[in-house]
């Protein structure tokens, strides 16, 4: 199974929805995302949220499609993105992709950074999309990442205290048995230098950005 969120962000940041690589993707709406999937023509199997963030109209157009809504008070514990995320992995999907959750505030683009510690300690690649940035957590271990054009640049920060073994093959710039410690901008700006290229390290958690001006 592969599931999409689409939360409120600014939708000029999204990326085409249609296109044929998400054909086999069910989708969740998160707040007023559930509103943006109804304009492109999708229907979400789920929906979260207080939908504080939609128009009257846009809400008409949410009730008359009979979305399966989950609908909260606006004073909670947890933003409507990270109620679509617990329903979402509480699924074992073998993918899950997030959008709409950057470019907007910086709170709720950071939590949702954060939110991507859920789907590793429950083994489901999560990443949040946006037209520009492909952003990923991982745990040690190695990884072989095929170039992608639209994403040029690779860029990777430490989650935890510390990263260790960092190893980087098929880049601009390798590394290593390198250590990478929270706060360092050490691997920011690389750029894959062949078709594939690795990551592997030992221990900690390394948050992976794949990037585009």
């Amino acid at each position: 199974m592969k599931l999409a969120i689409v939360a409120g962000g600014p939708e000029t940041l999204i990326p085409d929805l249609l296109d044929p690589k998400y054909e086999n993707f069910q989708w969740i709406g998160a707040d007023r995302g559930t509103f943006v999937l109804l304009s492109k023509n999708i229907k979400p199997i789920k929906a979260f949220g207080d939908f504080d963030s939609v128009s009257k109209v846009e809400y008409h157009v949410i009730a008359e499609q009979a979305v399966d809504c989950e609908t909260f008070p606006c004073e909670k514990d947890k933003t409507d993105l990270e109620l679509a995320i617990d329903w979402a992995l509480a699924k074992k999907p073998q993918q899950l992709l997030i959008f709409g959750v950057t470019g907007g505030r910086q709170d709720h683009a950071l939590s949702a950074v954060y939110l991507l510690l859920k789907a590793s300690r429950k083994a489901t690649r999560m990443q949040l999309v946006d037209k520009k940035n492909s952003i990923e957590l991982l745990d040690s271990g190695i990884y072989h990442l095929e170039k992608e054009p639209n994403y040029p640049y690779l860029s990777f920060l430490a989650i935890s205290g510390k990263v260790t073994g960092l190893t980087l093959r098929g880049v601009k710039y390798p590394l290593h048995d390198a250590e990478l410690v929270l706060g360092s901008s050490l691997c920011i700006s690389n750029e894959q230098a062949s078709n594939v290229s690795s990551v592997s390290f030992a221990s900690g958690l390394l948050l992976m950005m794949r990037c585009s001006d």
